[in-house]
């Protein structure tokens, strides 16, 4: 039997996956699984021992258009799949499936062109994306639901030469400052981390802090300090998965370093704006908490977020101080 995951989100979405690749797996325990996804997503499921093949649909440069989408239609019709789960619920994704001649094609019943499905499974909008995914696949009998991601030894090679390059212990607690997001209502302000960074620098002179984040985050000023290692736009999307494997507290945004903290053991602070828990995209770890204000009708102002609040006030990260998330960070550094 040969199945194909078919995912070309973002990266998050991507992570949130991982727990049904391993469901297929429990379920089908003799199918060959192979994942098509973009190359930020073959890149973080890279070393995944359950999958058989990572395809890249590169669907914003080289695949693009009509062209470059039958290119990739055409290979996979020649690895001749019994079934595709369609886990994104966009019409290409959904084409893609149709196209390549995959004979059971299974999506959610909300899915632009729903109507070339075989099987649709209700998308429920009130569970957590770990679960809803999960819904594809019936097996009572799985309870394994953990993310899992899989730095190889070149990523541990690669952090273990950051780490001595800069005199990181076993003996300093780590906390790693992730303050990017590809909307802006998503992100408290970068002058705000800042302050908790200088807070932390302050009072917890043993503490590292490390800054990470995409290319298109390296424009983000930054304070220095001897304990702050900035690599931002540094690290490969493994490397950061092993820094933070490492790391004691990750503070984050509504954005991909949530979801692949939860494939650890870090304590995860999540500070949601314009996001709420309730969409399903908080962190899939008990190991966490979400700092978000609770007293404003405004949230949330859409799935992802926007560049700008639609209201002028921002009151869903402003109100949002400082002291209460050094606090926390505090908290979780002296255990």
């Amino acid at each position: 039997m040969k199945i194909l995951i078919i995912h070309t989100a973002f990266i998050g979405d991507i992570i949130l996956s991982t727990p049904f690749i391993k469901k297929i797996k429990s379920t089908y325990k003799d199918a060959k699984i192979d994942y098509l996804t973009t190359p930020l997503g073959a890149e973080i499921l890279k070393n995944n021992p359950l999958l058989d093949k990572i395809i890249v649909y590169d669907k914003k440069n080289k695949d693009r258009g009509i062209i470059g989408f039958f290119r990739v239609v055409n290979k996979l019709r020649k690895e001749k799949y019994n079934t595709t789960y369609i886990l994104h619920r966009y019409l290409r994704s959904t084409l893609i499936g149709f196209f390549s001649n995959i004979k059971n094609r299974v999506g959610y019943n909300l899915a632009t062109g729903k109507i070339l499905l075989n099987k649709k499974v209700i998308y429920n909008k009130d569970a957590h994306e770990v679960d809803r995914i999960l819904a594809f696949v019936d097996n009572a009998l799985f309870t394994e639901k953990k993310i899992e991601l899989y730095p190889g030894i070149t990523e541990v090679d690669s952090i273990d030469e950051i780490f001595n390059k800069n005199q990181i212990l076993k003996s300093n607690k780590i906390v790693v400052i992730a303050p990017g997001s590809k909307w802006k209502t998503k992100m408290w302000p970068i002058e705000r981390y800042n302050e908790l960074i200088k807070s932390i620098t302050e009072h917890q002179k043993e503490t590292k802090i490390i800054v990470i984040g995409g290319k298109d985050e390296e424009k983000l000023d930054i304070v220095k300090h001897k304990n702050i290692i900035n690599l931002v736009g540094k690290t490969s999307l493994l490397e950061t998965a092993e820094i933070i494997k490492r790391s004691d507290v990750i503070v984050t945004n509504d954005s991909s370093p949530i979801h692949i903290a939860s494939a650890f053991d870090t304590y995860i602070i999540a500070i949601f704006g314009a996001t709420v828990k309730e969409l399903g995209f908080y962190p899939w770890s008990k190991n966490s908490i979400v700092v978000e204000n609770k007293n404003i009708n405004c949230r949330p102002c859409g799935l992802h977020g926007g560049n700008r609040c639609k209201y002028g006030h921002f009151r869903c990260m402003m109100d949002i101080s400082v002291e209460k998330v050094y606090k926390i960070v505090e908290n979780r550094v002296k255990i």
